[in-house]
């Protein structure tokens, strides 16, 4: 079944200009919507409680309580450690003292951490480790300050599953690798703020040849939030590529180790000839 966010985001360019203001205040404020009548998210939403039920109508439910009993059972489990995670976030700004960084700086990682598999769906984590251990091939598209990561993950899924490939902007044909693009490969799209064109541009030309699309973001709204077939969302604090790497890193290691997980047999393979030609080209030394 598939969750609000997700009804929102693949049905979000097909939404009056009005009720993409209530589709925005849900995803933004999920908690006021599960405690409020449909009267009150119209105003809160700048429109009206018409707007409110129209659009719950559109994302496929019978009304708006059918939407908000599903935010607060969403809601439910996170809201019990928010106060702990968000306490964490709050001693972290309020220190200002630069001799103890080591603390202000790791508190926030932590509690960004929490907020990002807080707010994971985990159906969608399960989709996006299949699609990966599924894929012919893989592309993996990460632009600026995402390449860091996006390096990352294809070196680590070369390891345990191959057939990967980093796109790198200029340096690569685009032509070439999009003609090659069938309906079994995956494109991996790591995008946050600042959203590049480039990436926006590479992954629709991806969709239109049949490849699956897994978006990692910071939003359900962010550009390549239409295109995506399973998307991934990370919190991290602004701006995400400098101050959220932790958050990044994070739910990217989780998705090599459910990838492992899934193909442990062919993984453990990979693993052991990976480290037989390590040892092949870079021999230990022995002191004398």
């Amino acid at each position: 079944m598939e969750s609000v966010h997700e009804r929102i985001r693949k049905s979000y360019e097909q939404l009056t200009n009005q009720q993409k203001l209530v589709a925005k205040y849900i995803l933004d404020e999920p908690n006021q919507v599960a405690l409020h009548p449909a009267k009150v998210i119209g105003a809160n939403s700048g429109t009206s409680e018409t707007t409110v039920i129209r659009l719950c109508y559109s994302l496929g439910y019978s009304g708006f309580s059918e939407l908000q009993n599903e935010l607060r059972q969403m809601l439910l489990f996170p809201v019990i450690r928010e106060g702990v995670v968000q306490s964490f976030h709050d001693a972290a700004y309020e220190f200002n003292d630069s001799d103890d960084v080591i603390s202000f700086t790791m508190e926030q990682d932590v509690s960004f951490i929490q907020k990002t598999l807080n707010g994971l769906d985990r159906h969608l984590f399960d989709q996006a480790t299949q699609s990966i251990v599924k894929a012919k091939k893989i592309i993996i598209v990460g632009g600026r300050t995402s390449f860091a990561p996006a390096y990352w993950l294809s070196f680590a899924l070369n390891i345990i599953k191959g057939d990967t490939h980093l796109y790198r902007g200029q340096i690569d044909d685009a032509n070439q690798l999009i003609s090659e693009i069938t309906e079994d490969w995956l494109m991996i799209a790591l995008v946050f703020p600042r959203y590049l064109q480039d990436t926006l541009s590479f992954a629709k030309a991806a969709k239109e040849k049949g490849s699956k699309i897994l978006v990692i973001t910071d939003h359900e709204l962010s550009p390549l939030g239409p295109v995506a077939d399973v998307l991934l969302k990370v919190t991290t604090p602004p701006p995400a590529t400098l101050r959220g790497m932790s958050s990044i890193f994070t739910l990217l290691n989780a998705l090599v180790s459910g990838v492992s997980q899934i193909d442990q047999e062919r993984v453990k393979k990979r693993i052991q000839r990976y480290d037989k030609s390590s040892e092949h080209f870079y021999p230990f030394v022995q002191e004398s």
